[in-house]
C-alpha cells in the first residue's frame, strides 16, 4: 500500500464504518417480516424464506466474491460490490410479489458479502501481536451497521412503509461508492494467486486447518442460535403479549450496542487470553441469554436482559473466531474468511428456516429450544477441538 503504517491504522475506523454499511443491507429486512406478511397476505413461514433467501445468498457472495480479495485491487471490488448491493436494495423495493422480494434478496446477500472483502483487511494495518484489537475495531463498526440498520428500517416502515425502507437504503448504500474511491488507497492482494486457484484451495485449506473447522462448526451453530432470535423477533412483538410494531421490533436492535462494546473488549482479550478462551465466552453468554428469554420471554424486561447478553455473546465468540482463523495462513486470509463465514451464515440461514417452523408450531417456546440445541452442540464442538489440541500438544 502507498500510505504509512499511521495512515494505515488510521484507515481501521473506516473500514469499520465501510463494514457496517454494507452488511446492514442484510439486515434491514429482519424488523420488517411482520410487515411484508400482512403486504403480500402470507404467513410467518412463508414470509421468513426472505431472511432465509438473504443469508443463503450472502454465503453465495462470501464463496463467489471474498477469495477475490487474495487475487484482485480490493479498493475497486469493493467500490462494484457496493454499487450492486445499492442497485438490489432498490429493485427490492419494487419487488411485486414475495417470490420477487426473496430473489431480490438472495442479490442483497450476494453482493453485501463485500463486507468480508473489507474484515480481513485489517490485519494487515497492525503489528501481528495487535491483530485482535485491528479487527475488534473494524468488528465495532460492523455491529453498529447491524444495530442501526434493524433499527431504522423498524421506524422508518412506520413512516414510509417496508418498500420506502428499501428505497431509502438503497440511495444510502450508493453514496458510498463515490466515498470508498476517495478514502481507499489502491489494495492490491498480499500474496496474489489466480482466481480459479483460490476457490480450488478453498477445500485444501479446509482439509488441512482443524482450527478452521472447528472455528466453522461453532460459528455456524452460534449464528443458528442468534438468527433464530432474530427472525422471530417481529412475530413475537405481534403477539396479545405485546401488541407492537416494526418500531419496536427494530428499537431492540439499539439494545445491540452492548455487543459492540463487547467486540471491542473481546479483541484485547484475545490478544491476551487467547482466542479459543473468548469462543468459549461466548457460547457460554449465548445460552444464558436463551435460558433468560425461555423463561422470561413474555415480559419485557426479562426479552431486554436477553437480547443485551445474547448480542454480547454472539460477537465475543465471532471476534474469537476470527482471531484464531486469520493467524493460520496470513497470505489467505480472505480464502480462510471465505470458508469460515459461508459456514456461518449457512448457520444462519438454518437458523432462520428452523426457527420459524418452530414458531409456527410451538411459538416462542419451539424457538427457544431449537436455539438451545444448536449452542449445546457448539459446546460439543469446542469442547472436542480442545480435547485435540492437548492431544496434539502432548504427542
Amino acid at each position: 500500500m502507498p500510505a504509512t503504517p499511521q495512515q494505515h491504522r488510521g484507515l481501521l475506523p473506516f473500514l469499520g464504518l465501510a463494514s457496517g454499511a454494507s452488511v446492514a443491507a442484510i439486515y434491514y429486512n429482519q424488523p420488517l417480516l411482520y410487515e411484508i406478511s400482512r403486504s403480500f397476505h402470507s404467513s410467518s413461514g412463508r414470509t421468513g424464506a426472505v431472511a432465509v433467501a438473504t443469508q443463503l445468498g450472502y454465503a453465495v457472495g462470501i464463496l463467489l466474491f471474498v477469495p477475490l480479495g487474495d487475487v484482485a485491487e480490493r479498493r475497486s471490488l469493493i467500490t462494484w460490490l457496493f454499487a450492486a448491493v445499492a442497485v438490489a436494495m432498490l429493485v427490492a423495493a419494487a419487488a411485486p410479489s414475495l417470490v420477487m422480494l426473496a430473489v431480490a434478496s438472495v442479490v442483497i446477500g450476494t453482493t453485501s458479502a463485500v463486507t468480508h472483502v473489507i474484515v480481513p483487511i485489517a490485519p494487515e494495518l497492525v503489528p501481528p501481536e495487535q491483530s485482535g484489537r485491528a479487527i475488534g475495531t473494524v468488528m465495532t463498526g460492523l455491529i453498529l451497521g447491524i444495530i442501526l440498520s434493524r433499527t431504522a428500517a423498524g421506524w422508518l416502515a412506520t413512516l414510509v412503509g417496508w418498500r420506502g425502507v428499501f428505497v431509502v437504503a438503497g440511495v444510502f448504500t450508493l453514496l458510498f461508492v463515490p466515498l470508498l474511491r476517495w478514502r481507499l488507497p489502491k489494495l492490491p492482494p498480499t500474496h496474489p494467486v489466480k482466481y480459479g486457484e483460490a476457490v480450488a484451495s478453498l477445500w485444501r485449506l479446509t482439509v488441512e486447518q482443524p482450527e478452521l473447522r472447528e472455528s466453522a462448526a461453532v460459528g455456524f451453530l452460534c449464528f443458528a442460535a442468534f438468527s433464530s432470535f432474530w427472525t422471530n423477533l417481529a412475530f413475537l412483538l405481534s403477539t396479545p403479549h405485546y401488541h407492537m410494531g416494526a418500531g419496536a421490533a427494530g428499537s431492540f436492535g439499539v439494545l445491540g450496542a452492548a455487543g459492540a462494546l463487547a467486540a471491542s473488549m473481546a479483541g484485547r482479550v484475545a490478544d491476551k487470553r487467547g482466542a479459543r478462551f473468548v469462543v468459549l465466552c461466548g457460547i457460554l453468554l449465548l445460552s444464558a441469554a436463551y435460558v433468560v428469554m425461555w423463561a422470561a420471554g413474555y415480559w419485557m424486561a426479562g426479552l431486554i436482559v436477553g437480547v443485551l447478553v445474547l448480542d454480547m455473546g454472539q460477537q465475543t465468540m465471532h471476534i474469537g473466531n476470527q482471531t484464531r482463523i486469520f493467524s493460520l495462513v496470513v497470505g489467505a486470509r480472505s480464502r480462510l474468511n471465505t470458508v469460515y463465514m459461508i459456514v456461518f451464515f449457512l448457520g444462519g440461514a438454518a437458523g432462520s428456516a428452523a426457527s420459524t417452523m418452530a414458531w409456527a408450531r410451538w411459538q416462542w417456546t419451539g424457538v427457544c429450544a431449537i436455539s438451545l440445541i444448536f449452542l449445546a452442540a457448539a459446546l460439543v464442538v469446542h469442547a472436542m477441538g480442545a480435547r485435540r489440541r492437548a492431544t496434539t500438544s502432548s504427542n
